[in-house]
This record gives structure tokens, sequence and C-alpha cells, in this order.
């Protein structure tokens, strides 16, 4: 299994609602075998770090992974989503 987790700053805390609304749609996109969208608590005051969105999805597989950021609503996602975030950092990882 694939661990695809990405972290999202806004620019603008206003943007936050648009944010996750294009985050959202990428549930509309096969190949997952689980995805969630969660907002911060902020509760961490360790790091200093302001991440204000965790996207994490599950694929079985490499191929799964790939056909889901080929997929056209990924590209609408990144759209909408690309000039509204400060930072984005993702990571994929094998489970186990």
């Amino acid at each position: 299994m694939i661990r695809h987790i990405v972290f999202f700053t806004a620019r603008d805390p206003k943007d936050l609602g648009e944010i996750r609304a294009g985050l959202e749609t990428l549930g509309t996109i096969p190949y997952s075998t689980h995805f969630e969208v969660g907002e911060n608590l902020h509760a961490d005051t360790l790091t200093g770090a302001e991440v204000d969105f965790v996207v994490y999805v599950e694929f079985e597989n490499e191929a799964d992974l790939a056909a889901y950021k080929a997929h056209p609503v990924y590209e609408e996602a990144i759209r909408r989503v690309r000039p509204l975030r400060e930072m984005r950092i993702a990571a994929d990882v094998i489970a186990g």
C-alpha cells in the first residue's frame, strides 16, 4: 500500500474555504482506497509550522497513485489551489 500525504498552508486565511473545496474535489478521483482532507488543529506548538490542511490518500500500488495524479480532476484541483497556497509538501511512502 502507498500512502500519499500532502501538507498545505494558505497564503491568506480568507481563502481556507476555497482551498478546502479545491482539495476535496480530489476525493472524486478513482484509484484510491481511502481519501480524506483534514484541517490542522494547530495543537503542536513545538515546530512553529502553520500547516492548514493535510490530504491523506491510500493506494494499492504505485500505478494507482500515478493514475490519480494523471487524472483531469487532479489538474483542476492544482489550478484552483496553487494560487491560494503558500506552501505544499508531499510525501509518498510505502506502508508497512
